[in-house]
């Protein structure tokens, strides 16, 4: 049996990452594996602890990283957010394709380490529709928000660096293509997924660059 495929899912706060992977789980749950991070953010409404993220207070990660049981840790708005390394390394040699929804400076650390993983970067259709996403949520402050769209503006130079893009302007089609994307790494055929690695996407990835940029100074 083949060891899985590590795949790092990333992009803006509010591109709609996060529901992606629960629908790609609803509809391949013996094909995927989904590493639940730890963080020490506070939980959102509906959240539970050892199932959406292992939440922990700030010593208790710092303590994670002493002993070296994180494969990356980033700090984002304020908080610690990693992936625990135990439970990663069972799934993938168990078969199973590993799924890390992670912030770009985690999933940089991680390809840095190892060569292999995927990296996907998701992301809206355009810098207003990121922006009505967020404060369609409901949960966070407007100064959140415009924090969150500061860092996404940042985000944007670290793009490219990413294997493939994917544009989340349809959930259905966009969890149909990161499917098709990771069947694809699997069997080793390049030719199956070439519309979506980043290097073919320039002119979205610039103009999403320069509205981000645009839209951040206004906020």
């Amino acid at each position: 049996m083949s060891n899985g495929i590590l795949v790092v899912l990333s992009g803006f706060s509010g591109s709609g990452k996060g529901t992606m992977v629960g629908r790609l789980m609803d509809k391949y749950p013996d094909e995927y594996a989904l590493s639940i991070s730890a963080t020490t953010r506070q939980p959102r409404r509906g959240e539970e602890d050892g199932v959406s993220y292992f939440f922990k207070s700030i010593s208790e990660f710092e303590e994670m990283i002493r002993r070296d049981e994180l494969i990356e840790y980033a700090e984002y708005v304020g908080n610690y957010y990693g992936t625990p390394r135990v439970y990663v390394r069972e799934q993938l040699d168990a078969g199973r394709n590993v799924i890390l929804e992670i912030e770009m400076q985690g999933g940089l650390q991680i390809k840095k380490k190892l060569p292999e993983t995927m990296l996907v970067f998701v992301a809206p259709p355009s810098a207003e529709e990121l922006k009505l996403r967020l404060t369609g949520r409901g949960t966070e402050s407007p100064q959140v928000i415009s924090s969150r769209l500061r860092r996404a503006s940042e985000e944007t130079e670290y793009m490219s660096q990413y294997d493939y893009l994917i544009v989340n302007d349809n959930l259905d089609d966009a969890v149909d293509k990161l499917h098709r994307l990771i069947q694809s790494a699997g069997i080793h055929d390049d030719n199956a997924a070439a519309d979506m690695r980043i290097s073919a996407q320039n002119t979205f990835t610039e103009h999403i660059k320069n509205e981000l940029l645009q839209l951040s100074k206004g906020v």
